[in-house]
């Protein structure tokens, strides 16, 4: 007699190159499913294959943009418009290399072989919290003097 498998035992890790859908990719990338719809929207070069009823499947090349898009908004600091602006210079790359680890960002830069580095958590440097604080001491200070104009 055959042993039966757990669905779960039987189902293998996909392979680099195949597919993924909005909830793998959401998982993977750890961002709600309608931050990545939000993104196609603001980032023309993201386009996944949609079929039948809208579903997304998401090519390889398209699952490490959205990683290095991710990493520009949430580690280093760009706006929307500011990683738009890089995407349109060049200066981030969407074709996928070879393999990517899990657990790594394939950083493509113009003229260069793709770099990996490891996906941690942001390191905040000391001297950016100092420009954070002086920035919101400012705003504080403007908007005391707009509150002080509409008095008169």
């Amino acid at each position: 007699m055959t042993e039966s498998l757990a669905p779960e035992s039987r189902r293998t890790a996909k392979s680099a190159a195949a597919f993924r859908t909005i909830s793998e990719v959401a998982q993977e990338l750890q961002v709600p499913q309608h931050v990545l719809r939000f993104w196609e929207s603001k980032f023309t070069q993201v386009k996944p294959l949609k079929r039948g009823g809208g579903r997304r499947y998401y090519r390889p090349e398209d699952v490490v943009l959205l990683r290095r898009i991710r990493q520009c908004l949430y580690q280093e600091g760009y706006t929307i418009k500011g990683v738009q602006r890089l995407l349109r210079e060049g200066s981030l790359k969407s074709a996928a290399p070879a393999v990517v680890q899990a657990g790594e960002i394939a950083l493509g830069l113009p003229g260069e072989a793709a770099e990996r580095l490891p996906l941690r958590p942001p390191a905040h440097p000391p001297d950016l919290r100092a420009v954070v604080a002086e920035l919101k001491e400012e705003l504080l200070a403007l908007r005391e003097l707009l509150r002080r104009r509409g008095r008169r």
